[in-house]
């Protein structure tokens, strides 16, 4: 017995490193394989369009003078030691003012994303709270609307993924499998009683700094989905974008 304890003592410092080395490994592999095999695939060194600019009519969210978005004169961008709450919708894109949520009759509606078993996830036109819901960013279009509504949601290591409805920390990980969808995947909107049908036709990523993904061009109807890339981390901003494709019948509303 005392032969086999001090085996086992021995043993215990190389057990627990490779223990502790296959924890780390879990945790970073994810964040390697979004560099070297994903982000290759995504980078866009300018915004492309089918037309002209000259036919395109572009509406950029208005930008907030900083005494309204910043009345005690605080530094918008990180602070050494302390970090930005990007559970906050506001903080994703610093440089761009966040508009206050404009009068509507309609606050909420739902997305489901099949591909990523995302169901009847709750967006809020104007929020700020990620943690709550899926934010759909003020001064962007609604769905079915010529222009693109724009809608924030967070991300986590693809290992805690739940978008699960019985979750009440879904909206954590919520957009944490975005990135995964294909051309031609479905998203399915449901505002106002209308079912909307858009299919994917782009991925890509930016800098947060890149606020021209926020701008309408009105001479189509979009839905962009953007979420914090490679995911758990907050380095760029993955963008999904999708086509509308079919406006379905009036929907019962529960």
């Amino acid at each position: 017995m005392k032969s086999i304890l001090k085996r086992f003592q021995r043993l215990l410092p190389t057990i627990l490193v490779t223990i502790g080395s296959l924890m780390i490994a879990n945790v970073a592999w994810p964040i390697v394989s979004y560099q070297f095999f994903v982000a290759p695939q995504l980078q866009q060194t300018e915004l492309i369009s089918p037309i002209s600019l000259e036919q395109t009519v572009y509406s950029a969210p208005q930008i907030i003078p900083e005494e309204v978005t910043n009345p005690l004169n605080q530094q918008v961008t990180q602070v050494i030691g302390r970090e930005l709450d990007y559970t906050k919708a506001s903080n994703w894109f610093p440089e761009q003012g966040f508009l206050p949520q404009g009068d509507s009759k309609i606050t909420h509606y739902t997305i489901s994303i099949p591909k990523v078993n995302i169901e009847d996830a709750v967006v809020s036109i104007g929020g700020e709270d990620l943690s709550e819901h899926i934010i759909q960013y003020p001064g962007t279009s609604n769905p079915g609307q010529l222009g693109s509504p724009v809608l924030f949601g967070h991300s986590v290591l693809r290992q805690f993924y739940n978008p699960d409805k019985n979750n009440p920390r879904r909206y954590v990980s919520i957009f944490s499998k975005i990135m995964t969808l294909e051309d031609g995947d479905e998203v399915l909107v449901d505002y106002d009683g209308i079912r909307y049908t858009y299919q994917v036709k782009d991925q890509f990523q930016v800098k947060p700094e890149d606020v021209y993904i926020l701008q309408q061009r009105y001479n189509n109807r979009e839905l962009k989905m953007v979420t914090c890339v490679p995911e758990g981390t907050y380095l760029r901003r993955g963008v999904v974008v999708a086509q509308l494709q079919d406006i379905g019948q009036n929907r019962t509303v529960d």
